[in-house]
């Protein structure tokens, strides 16, 4: 597992230390799974760091993500911390979810982008997934109408911008 960990070091909250550079050098799904394994450390900025670099990678290999569908929901429900949340709310609407897994997904999404002691990122991403979601499955496309009726009346300019964006 010390594989990457140089590249996922040192800093503060504010860097994203050679993320950059670490991102190249998975060119496998063994690759993946071991940098997937820092998501489960103590160290805030380690786990912040992985999920970044995991998130850019699903954007042209999804397929990784897939024997991850478990932990990630199980992610989704215990992260405290801001910048896991908004990378896994980027993340979940690149995953194939069996329908009780989606119910789980988008219920945790709903909680976050409704919640307004979430941070705006948090919010944004996940009215992002869900929208994607309600694009995927019609089913929640009625839900996803009335929890932007409620976050519009929030006058939020980064929501609005991005529901502007979205079309909706």
């Amino acid at each position: 597992m010390n594989k990457f960990i140089k590249y996922l070091e040192g800093g503060d909250l504010r860097s994203i230390a050679d993320v950059d550079k670490l991102i190249p050098l998975i060119e496998s799904q063994r690759d993946f799974d071991c940098l997937f394994q820092y998501l489960f450390v103590e160290d805030r900025l380690v786990v912040m760091r992985a999920v970044d670099a995991i998130e850019k990678i699903s954007l042209k290999k999804s397929k990784y993500l897939t024997k991850y569908k478990k932990d990630i929901i199980d992610l989704m429900g215990i992260a405290d911390n801001k910048e896991l949340k908004w990378h896994l709310a980027l993340m979940v609407s690149r995953i194939n979810f069996s329908i009780e897994e989606l119910k789980v997904v988008w219920s945790r999404l709903r909680c976050w982008a409704t919640d307004k002691k979430e941070s705006k990122i948090v919010r944004v991403n996940s009215i992002q997934a869900l929208f994607d979601f309600s694009e995927k499955n019609r089913d929640f496309k009625k839900d996803f109408d009335l929890i932007i009726r409620d976050i519009r009346t929030e006058n939020i300019r980064s929501v609005d911008a991005r529901l502007r964006r979205l079309g909706v």
